[in-house]
């Protein structure tokens, strides 16, 4: 059987990056994994070819059952340092990256998994798999974005109720919340989200970049710097050479064809 590589990243047509927990069959994420989602993070956000990446997990069976649980006793004298405080990098990291985010959940995600898919904008879950937090059930809670990120998806009581159990929840019920945008059929989850990232790649990437990143430190901001920020961000939009394609196609009755950087607004490089 071939050694995991942790995490393997590859850019596929139409600039949609795959990138795969590959730990199989769980899926787990050892400290190994951490630092190689931090490195490829960095290597995503750096390639301007990237406008949309899928998160998928190795094999069947889970997308990413939490963390390797054998890597506690390594830990514990330090949790924070060893072990949660680089597992906060790592899903900031994915969080942070300026382009559009999907995650196909094609197997179980628990605990850190979970906190994975938390970090992505966009979850679609196969709808014979569960996800959850079960970290309560081991005397601990979700250490890296679960207490956070969990209530601004479902809301705040919702969000009690699957921390204090720690009771995992299949597909119907995690689209009914909201916890999952999409639910595919069985063995369909990877393909639907890589159909989608394809959908979105043609979309102007500045505009997305500018999306993501607004809505997710809305959550920081109160409403005058919120305003402020869209502003600021409007003006990058609409001096920037994508309106000018939207136009021309709206004019023309076509589709447009975004081929723009997302770095390619004038006022920056866009006169180079």
């Amino acid at each position: 059987m071939a050694a995991c590589s942790f995490i393997d990243y590859r850019l596929q047509a139409h600039g949609v990056a795959v990138l795969t927990l590959d730990n199989p069959p769980l899926n787990l994420t050892t400290l190994a994994t951490l630092d190689k989602l931090i490195s490829t993070c960095r290597d995503i956000a750096g390639d301007e070819k990237v406008r949309a990446v899928v998160v998928v997990g190795a094999g069947e069976k889970a997308f990413c059952a939490g963390s390797d649980i054998g890597e506690f006793a390594h830990v514990r004298h330090d949790v924070v340092g060893s072990k949660l405080a680089r597992e906060n990098e790592a899903f900031a990291a994915l969080e942070r990256l300026p382009m559009p985010v999907i995650a196909a959940l094609n197997g179980v995600a628990l605990g850190g998994g979970a906190e994975i898919a938390l970090a992505c904008d966009i979850r679609i879950m196969d709808e014979t798999t569960r996800i959850g937090f079960p970290e309560v059930k081991l005397g601990i809670f979700p250490g890296s974005g679960g207490i956070f990120r969990l209530p601004r998806l479902v809301g705040p009581a919702r969000a009690y109720e699957l921390l204090y159990t720690g009771d995992l929840i299949d597909a119907g019920e995690a689209h009914r919340i909201g916890l999952v945008n999409r639910v595919a059929p069985a063995g369909q989850a990877f393909s639907a989200a890589l159909a989608f990232a394809q959908t979105l790649a043609t979309r102007p990437a500045l505009a997305l970049s500018l999306i993501r990143a607004g809505v997710r430190d809305s959550f920081n901001q109160t409403t005058l710097q919120a305003i402020d920020r869209t502003l600021a961000d409007s003006h990058r939009v609409f001096t920037g050479a994508d309106i000018e394609e939207g136009i021309k196609a709206f004019f023309a009755k076509r589709a447009p064809v975004f081929t723009a950087s997302r770095k390619m607004d004038r006022g920056k490089n866009g006169d180079e």
